[in-house]
This record gives C-alpha cells, structure tokens and sequence, in this order.
C-alpha cells in the first residue's frame, strides 16, 4: 500500500478511510468529500466516540499494516 491517504471501504452511506494519525478531523472530512463525493448537503461526517455504528471502537483505530496510520469511519 502506498505512502499516502487512502479510501479502504467504500458503502451506500459509510466509508473507512487510513489516513495518517496526525490529520486533524477537517483534513479526514477534505479527503473524503474529494475521493468520493457524498452527495449530502454535509457532506462526510466522522463516526464519533458513542455511536451506536462504532459498537464501544474508538473514533481512530490504529493501522495494523502501516505504521503512523489510522482508520477512520464516516457517514453521510
């Protein structure tokens, strides 16, 4: 896998992304409405601690394949 931000999993109304751990939630947000267009007047959202989506997982889960990256779940 290459160096750079990704799109991991792509559905109707969700997305996984890796991105580095470093991004801030607008960075993540600006990925995901320029990799693959939502369609919704917000745009992506990020998953956030509490969702009843995220079943009790954190908002950024550790990359297990690249070092310095995180996954992160979104919906629109």
């Amino acid at each position: 896998m290459s160096e750079k931000a990704v799109v991991l999993r792509r559905g109707l109304l969700g997305m996984q992304v890796c991105v580095p751990k470093d991004w801030s939630d607008s960075q993540i947000k600006e990925f995901a409405d320029k990799s693959d267009v939502a369609g919704t007047t917000n745009g992506w959202q990020i998953r956030r601690q509490g969702d009843a989506l995220l079943a009790g997982a954190s908002e950024r889960v550790v990359c297990a394949s690249r070092e310095g990256y995180v996954h992160v779940m979104l919906d629109c």
